[in-house]
């Protein structure tokens, strides 16, 4: 098993294409798009895509935060491997020119030239039972981040409240995460945790709704609400202001109701990586 040069693929791989079915949804908001202009700006981006996977060029010049969500098994023997792997990794794309050397410390803003700083790459976690792991490979641009927001709501507010703060949020951040955007939203838990399932939300793909039929209600509900905003492609106007909403939720405090909105922009970049028990890898997007 080379690990590290498996990251190192997925990387550039994330980086270079986005997936079939983001590729799909792009495409078919242009073929419904009637505004000329944001028609216009949907074809650009689809010429983009197909010209940087040819060319095997960053999708867009913002590389993004390199982040990872590892699905690991309790009996995986291969977690510090990874966990080193994937700093090595980040190091090794950037010296390639695979991603741009984007990561600063907050206090000076230096930039150590490789993307790994304090907590980055980022790693989340999440243990289950067996012996294989997935990783998930999600770069994360800083226009999209910067549209990301937290909303501790009176438990009383409930669903309608849950709907006006996301629909909200998506007005207020207009052309700024360069829609058409995916709404990844985790409800419930504390600050933190909301925040986190509502960008780990993100890793499913387009068009999968959740497994509940009350949440894929919702989801479908907002999706239709926050295209009615027509905001538009680039904040241009038209019928596809968001490509999807993705919701997780976790139990939470009596007294609260955490909402966590994160934003990805229309170059939703993905890859996973599966490893099995023996080390052979796999990836795939």
């Amino acid at each position: 098993m080379n690990i590290e040069e498996t990251i190192l693929e997925a990387i550039r791989t994330a980086e270079t294409s986005i997936p079939y079915d983001v590729f799909e949804h792009i495409r078919v908001a242009y073929e419904n798009e009637t505004n000329e202009v944001s028609k216009s700006q949907l074809n650009s981006i689809l010429d983009n895509v197909k010209y940087a996977k040819e060319k095997k060029l960053p999708i867009c010049q913002d590389t993004g935060t390199q982040t990872f969500f590892l699905d690991v098994g309790y009996d995986f023997p291969y977690k510090k491997e990874i966990v080193n792997a994937i700093t090595a990794s980040v190091a090794k794309a950037t010296n390639l020119y695979y991603i741009r050397p984007n990561a600063v410390d907050p206090f000076t803003g230096k930039n150590p030239g490789n993307n790994v700083g304090r907590f980055i790459p980022y790693i989340n976690w999440f243990l289950r039972e067996g012996n294989d792991a997935t990783i998930y490979v999600l770069p994360k641009g800083g226009g999209s981040e910067n549209a990301s927001a937290l909303g501790m709501l009176k438990p009383g507010e409930g669903i309608k409240g849950i709907k006006k703060f996301v629909v909200d949020q998506v007005i207020k951040a207009g052309a700024n995460p360069c829609p058409p955007i995916i709404v990844g939203l985790g409800i419930g838990g504390g600050s933190d945790l909301s925040m986190i399932i509502a960008k780990r939300a993100l890793l499913r793909p387009l068009g999968q709704r959740h497994e509940e039929k009350r949440v894929a209600d919702l989801e479908l509900e907002l999706l239709d609400l926050l295209n009615k905003t027509e905001v538009g492609t680039m904040g241009w106007g038209g019928r596809t202001s968001v490509l999807d909403v993705h919701i997780e939720y976790a139990y939470r405090h009596p007294a609260s109701l955490p909402v966590g909105l994160v934003v990805q922009c229309w170059a939703d970049r993905r890859a996973i990586i599966k490893v099995d028990s023996s080390g052979k890898v796999e990836v795939k997007q």
